[in-house]
């Protein structure tokens, strides 16, 4: 049991409570099958609250009589207008798009209520207020995106919208009732009367004045880019750090008061303030330096209900004759140190867990530096290492301490006279060190050798026999090369004997 609205918004559909309001249901889906609602204005719009509709001259035109119900289009007595409406128990308003009669009470009796044909459906949720005046019988199941362009609707100071908004046709889904006597069920949706179009004040299809419509197309335009350029900063300020996440917002139980005596302390404030409700935390904010107040605190209720009414009665209330300001915190610093600090905590334990490392914190980023020594050396091989770790550089100060006790027996050894370098067996090794049994007496000469003046000696030692060795290699080239000279002198000599006879001419 459901039925279709067409409306200048869009469609709606509404289904029936048949179970729990029977007459109700009945009324309103006969009414829809004779198309009375037909061009029936929406009034009284309540931003997050409800609309009202149903009447089809609507409470602007003055031949209105607010609507009939079905029995009394069918008989004509006045008596038959309203009927008796039934709250069930069970239906309350709850949700958004519950569908309700609108009631007035009885003139003889206030207790019982009365309903004809117009009908409230609510825009927000807990919407109790309506619990007892007025009958629900429906439930809107498709059309959530209409209600919203209602709920945005330019209206005036009475809820009437500035732009008409009717329903526009009718059209019964299903109806378990059987029709009253009399009904007809027209073939096609009347047209509206001279009274109806005589309420409408800008149709449709009209547009606003171009002034009206510059100016809400700058406002729409000047609010998204307010709204873009807030969120760029937000997510500026999250990849600083600044900022836990972009979304992050300021939180409710929070105070903030300025203007403060520079005399006033936390107890004071908490003294103060305590009488709305329980206070978690009270702090006036100094300086890190001098610790002089800076005027200004933050005041932490436990309950959200405390805060509000500590707004409402403390501003320009006068402390340590000085009248202060109050309103709600911006801040959000604390809850980003609260984010930063259980972050990084959780990750200095898992770092220790995992044996040091990662950047939890400073500290372990000091203790694993890569390019020079520390005090602190890892015993696994977990993580990161150094460059030269520090059994490298002993392993090579023993290497180097070792070759220097070895001695001559490092060098190159010297040559002899025939310029030929003695055979010497190199010194048996195991590792990077000598075996000693091997080299016995070389191992007691490189410790005689650590003398400065015995290794001038043996270097001069070693330069005299150097001299020695190439003058001998001097005095043989020297006499090479005056045997040469000798030879080609003799060669001249025989040229130039025949160079004189004539004779000498080949045939």
């Amino acid at each position: 049991m459901s039925v279709l609205l067409e409306t200048s918004a869009g469609d709606i559909v509404i289904d029936l409570l048949v179970d729990y309001a029977p007459k109700m249901c009945e009324n309103f889906l006969k009414l829809c099958k004779i198309k009375y609602y037909n061009f029936s204005p929406i009034h009284s719009v309540q931003k997050s609250f409800s609309f009202q509709t149903g009447d089809p001259l609507g409470p602007l035109s003055q031949q209105s009589d607010g609507g009939s119900s079905i029995w009394r289009l069918l008989s004509g007595s006045p008596a038959d207008k309203t009927f008796t409406a039934l709250f069930h128990p069970k239906l309350k308003h709850l949700e958004r798009g519950t569908v309700s009669m609108a009631t007035a009470p009885h003139p003889s009796d206030p207790d019982q209520r009365l309903a004809g044909s117009q009908f409230i459906v609510t825009l927000g949720d807990n919407t109790d207020y309506l619990d007892g005046k007025a009958a629900i019988f429906g439930k809107v199941v498709e059309g959530f995106d209409v209600l919203e362009k209602i709920n945005d609707a330019i209206v005036d100071e009475h809820g009437h919208p500035l732009v008409d908004m009717r329903i526009k046709h009718t059209v019964v889904l299903d109806d378990p009732y059987p029709d009253p006597a009399g009904l007809r069920e027209p073939s096609s949706s009347p047209p509206p009367t001279k009274a109806q179009l005589a309420t409408v004040r800008i149709g449709e299809d009209e547009e606003l004045l171009d002034e009206d419509a510059n100016e809400e197309a700058a406002a729409e335009a000047e609010r998204r880019r307010r709204e873009r350029e807030a969120a760029a900063q937000a997510l500026t300020l999250e990849m600083m750090g600044d900022l836990p996440f972009a979304e992050v917002k300021p939180p409710e139980n929070v105070l903030f008061v300025c203007k403060l005596n520079p005399v006033t302390t936390d107890e004071d404030l908490e003294l103060i303030f305590s009488r709305f409700g329980k206070i978690l935390s009270c702090e006036v904010i100094r300086d890190q330096k001098t610790g002089d107040s800076l005027q200004y605190a933050f005041i932490e209720f436990e309950e959200q209900k405390s805060c509000e009414e500590a707004y409402s009665k403390m501003d320009s209330v006068l402390i340590d004759d000085r009248r202060i300001h109050v309103d709600f915190s911006q801040s959000v610093s604390r809850l980003s140190e609260m984010w930063r600090s259980e972050t990084n905590t959780k990750r200095k334990n898992t770092a220790a867990r995992r044996g040091g490392g990662g950047w939890g914190g400073i500290k372990e980023l000091e203790k694993w530096r890569k390019y020079r020594n520390e005090d602190f050396e890892p015993e696994d091989d977990r993580g990161y290492r150094m460059i030269h770790g520090v059994e490298d550089l002993r392993g090579r100060h023993e290497k180097d301490r070792d070759s220097g006790r070895a001695g001559p027996s490092s060098r190159e050894p010297p040559t002899n006279e025939g310029g030929h370098r003695p055979n010497v067996r190199p010194p048996a090794r195991q590792g990077n060190r000598y075996d000693s049994s091997h080299d016995g007496s070389r191992r007691d000469a490189g410790r005689r050798s650590r003398s400065p003046r015995r290794d001038r000696d043996r270097d001069r030692r070693y330069d005299s026999e150097g001299d020695k060795v190439g003058s001998r290699r001097d005095r043989d080239r020297d006499r090479d090369c005056d045997r040469d000279r000798e030879r080609d002198r003799g060669r001249d000599k025989d040229r130039d004997r025949y160079r004189g006879r004539d004779d000498y001419r080949y045939r």
